[in-house]
């Protein structure tokens, strides 16, 4: 018995043995990465158009003392990589994570992390030589990053801390609306203001990726892909590689950029505002029916009409009556309410302002 017993476990551990994969294919594959993180600037040169904060910062890393900043501009420019590009050059990948405390909107930011998380990472000491026995400077660094989600109590309880470890650790804070951010805590920091990236910047960014990633694409893919971003850098790559997975082979299209930015074709807007200023309202019903139906957000095509009516041959009373009007549509649909209902209700505005001329 224990004989026959002895063979089906050898017979068992040799066909473990054959199903075990053998070769390069127990290799683990290369990590796929978004091309947001994996093109996020490295260091602080290949930081795009933000001169002033790049200056600022490539002084304190050739030595000079850093104060606490306050990064503040649109999303997509660079506000979270400038500073994480500085850190890492600061510090070098092995003390990176020791030095640098970073706290984003997911992570609870109430009062009690700043007294505790906060406040503890603060009161460490820091050592000024790294492991490869370059420079180091005496300091941490915390980033509170979206800043502007912070509750008033828990900016508050943040000055102190600022004031009283100002020997040992540096602040970071990033915010879309620096006016959420309290006064005393905007007196403590040097403020940069990061503006939304000039169109030749971008198309450069994306030309690069482009040929790294050898994609094939046209000039007017790349002009349509600057333009539905609208500064916003980290749009402009996601969109690229949304439309690199769609068409896998083939061309990268204006066509295909423009549906996967869910923006709603020029033409399809100049048709409802040649209906508005010429057609009839039961033209302007079925049209207005038609865009809904199509799936097209409201509000983006409130935005286009926006800047399609700014354009227009009207006069400057008429586009006051149509932009106030527009206002209104728009707090009623965040508030949401019907898209149809309050697009058929801004156009009849426009088809009334047009009647007049």
């Amino acid at each position: 018995m224990q004989a026959f017993l002895k063979g089906a476990t050898v017979q068992t551990s040799r066909s473990q043995k054959d199903k075990t994969p053998s070769g390069p294919s127990t290799e683990k594959k290369a990590r796929a990465v978004p091309w947001v993180e994996k093109y996020r600037p490295k260091c602080v040169d290949e930081v795009a158009f933000q001169e002033e904060v790049v200056a600022v910062l490539k002084k304190s890393l050739e030595g000079a003392d850093l104060p606490n900043l306050l990064f503040y501009g649109p999303p997509g420019t660079g506000k979270t990589s400038t500073i994480l590009a500085a850190a890492r050059e600061l510090y070098g990948p092995e003390l990176y994570k020791q030095r640098v405390l970073e706290l984003n909107a997911s992570d609870e930011r109430g009062i009690q992390v700043v007294r505790e998380k906060v406040k503890n990472f603060a009161q460490l000491t820091a050592a000024g030589t790294r492991q490869d026995g370059k420079p180091c400077p005496p300091f941490k660094i915390i980033i509170l990053d979206e800043a502007d989600s912070m509750t008033a109590p828990a900016q508050a309880a943040l000055r102190r801390t600022m004031e009283k470890e100002s020997r040992t650790t540096r602040f970071c804070l990033i915010c879309n609306y620096i006016s959420r951010i309290i006064e005393p805590l905007t007196s403590r920091c040097s403020k940069f203001r990061f503006k939304p990236l000039a169109n030749q910047i971008q198309e450069k960014r994306l030309l690069d990726i482009c040929e790294k990633e050898n994609l094939k694409y046209s000039k007017e893919s790349i002009a349509a892909l600057v333009q539905v971003s609208e500064g916003d850098l980290r749009k402009a790559i996601t969109f690229l590689q949304s439309a690199a997975r769609l068409n896998v082979e083939k061309e990268i299209s204006e066509r295909v950029v423009i549906e996967i930015a869910g923006v709603v074709p020029s033409k399809m807007v100049h048709d409802l505002l040649q209906i508005c200023f010429k057609g009839t309202f039961e033209k302007l019903e079925v049209a207005v029916r038609d865009l809904v139906d199509e799936g097209f957000a409201a509000t983006q095509v409130l935005s286009q009409l926006h800047d399609s009516i700014i354009e227009s041959d009207l006069n400057d009373k008429q586009k006051s009556v149509i932009t106030e009007k527009m206002a209104v549509v728009d707090k009623c649909l965040a508030d949401g309410a019907d898209e149809y209902l309050q697009l058929l209700s801004l156009c009849s505005v426009v088809m009334q302002q047009a009647s007049h001329n």
